[in-house]
């Protein structure tokens, strides 16, 4: 409130003394019309419809007497408000002592409750327009004595039914005035809403801990924590700072509308309210919180679903690629200086196919391949592809590194390991041949349609002929690539072996991984 200005603020709490018991009066009027019976209670009926008549008339000059009011002509506009509403308020006295006489002859009508809220808020009514003075708020010893006038005796009359329960939205209102909730709640009530009360900023923060909540309608006007602060704590916390919020108050002045909406309120109705206006902006108010919840939930699922997509592109392509199309690449061709090539084959793949079932046939390779898979991940290279029986992959592409041959060393031999394994735990006797070739390559995205990453080049092609002219078994190396593993890695020579369109290239075996303390 400290952004309001100190006369603004003072005229304001004064019409807050003013709207809550018209609020009131309004309110349970019009609840009590909507459930007494005409056959069975017409002339209280009819003093009702008198007491809503009034009370509207009352918040009528209200409305009209307050726009360009100032603290130096509060005095004569009060004056003038007060010519206006001596009427109307003489009325609403006079209907609600009506409704004293009239309701002995009910018998169990059930209205006591309301008819005494009405007339201690007609009462607290009348304390309020003497009263103006917008610099001391209202003494309680004052409004007490007032009250007692119009504290009838209705205590013989049952309470007033409740409302049947509807299923629908859950409403928090918050307002510090008790009477207010209930006015407030049961008119929601009978719109159709699901209640929930909270009589402080404090402890609708706490309810909205536990609770599920569709929309919150806040008064400004609260001790301990005013509506500006729980507005400014709701819209903080992440799982509340979507729910709409509807200022539900007796301050209207544009400074606290547009605060309010700033700080990201829905709506604002001021008190008392138009049971008709207020339905219609509940109703917009959840009509958007319904959109926004769809429109998340699309977007939820498009990320989902791009996410599948990302995770499909990422299990084809390598991921430094991805991140380059997603970045607006369409031709990615890149030159390597230095990569290493492995090629691995299943030695007599084809008589093993004839052997067995297609399923069979499918599901073994698939075994075996995807533990390839993830030797690739464990050692650091890129899966390129599967031609058949053959897998290739690659050390330095599409990200450099400079250990690559030893990598793509590290990952042939534990690929020996594995097919050990997978013999043992499929009862087969599978083997491979692999070859190693380092050297430069070109990589690149091959299709418009469907994306295929691939390597071209000699390295490619000498890696691929080393494989096919190996052992089952063995794991045949160039010059190259036994020139970059080192000492750490036990080689023997094979000689020269004729390559085709190659000619005759040097090749070494590879056996093992020598032990860190090991000596050549």
């Amino acid at each position: 409130m400290s952004q309001i200005g100190e006369i603004n603020y003072a005229l304001a709490r004064w019409r807050h003394r003013v709207r809550i018991p018209l609020n009131q009066i309004i309110g349970y009027a019009e609840l009590l019309i909507e459930t007494i019976d005409f056959n069975v209670a017409e002339d209280l009926l009819s003093h009702l419809h008198d007491i809503r008549a009034s009370g509207a008339e009352i918040s009528g000059h209200f409305q009209q007497m307050w726009p360009g009011w100032s603290k130096q002509e509060d005095l004569a506009g009060f004056e003038a408000f007060s010519i206006d509403v001596c009427h109307p308020m003489e009325a609403l006295e006079w209907a609600c002592e009506q409704c004293v006489e009239v309701s002995p002859r009910l018998g169990k009508v059930p209205l006591a409750k309301d008819l005494t809220r009405i007339a201690e808020a007609v009462a607290r009514l009348r304390v309020a327009l003497q009263s103006f003075d917008v610099d001391d708020p209202l003494k309680a010893e004052e409004a007490e004595s007032e009250l007692m006038s119009f504290r009838y005796d209705f205590a013989s009359l049952p309470p007033i039914a409740t409302n049947n329960h509807h299923d629908g939205a859950r409403l928090l209102v918050v307002d510090d005035d008790r009477i207010n909730r209930e006015v407030i709640g049961r008119r929601l009530e009978k719109m159709g809403f699901e209640v929930v009360k909270a009589p402080s900023g404090v402890e609708a923060l706490e309810l909205l801990e536990t609770e599920a909540i569709d929309l919150i309608m806040l008064d400004i006007m609260m001790p301990e924590m005013d509506g500006f602060a729980t507005l400014d704590r709701i819209k903080a916390d992440e799982r509340c700072k979507h729910l709409p919020v509807i200022m539900l108050t007796a301050i209207d002045d544009a400074e606290s509308i547009a605060r309010c909406l700033s700080a990201g309120a829905e709506d604002y109705v001021p008190k008392p309210f138009d049971s008709i206006v207020l339905r219609a902006r509940l109703d917009a108010s959840l009509d958007r919180k319904s959109l926004r919840e769809k429109e998340q939930n699309y977007v939820s699922r498009i990320r989902i679903e791009k996410g599948k997509t990302e995770q499909l592109l990422q299990s084809i392509l390598p991921a430094a690629i991805v991140t380059r199309l997603k970045a607006g690449e369409r031709s990615i061709v890149d030159h390597v200086p230095e990569a290493t090539v492995l090629f691995a084959d299943i030695v007599g793949f084809t008589t093993i196919a004839k052997q067995l079932d297609p399923e069979s046939t499918v599901t073994l390779l698939n075994a075996l391949f995807s533990s390839f898979d993830r030797l690739v991940e464990v050692h650091g290279l890129e899966k390129i592809k599967t031609i058949g029986d053959a897998y290739m992959a690659v050390a330095g592409v599409p990200d450099p590194a400079t250990d690559h041959a030893r990598r793509a060393a590290d990952m042939a031999l534990a690929i020996q390991d594995a097919v050990d394994e997978f013999n043992q735990l499929y009862e087969v006797k599978w083997s491979v041949r692999i070859g190693l070739h380092s050297g430069p390559v070109m990589a690149g995205i091959i299709g418009t349609g469907k994306f295929s990453y691939d390597l071209w080049g000699d390295t490619v092609n000498v890696a691929s002929r080393l494989e096919s002219h190996g052992k089952a078994n063995c794991i045949h190396i160039s010059s190259e690539a036994q020139a970059l593993l080192g000492p750490r890695y036990e080689t023997s020579e094979l000689g020269r072996m004729e390559l085709r369109n190659r000619g005759r290239v040097m090749v070494h075996r590879l056996l093992r991984k020598r032990a860190v303390n090991a000596t050549p």
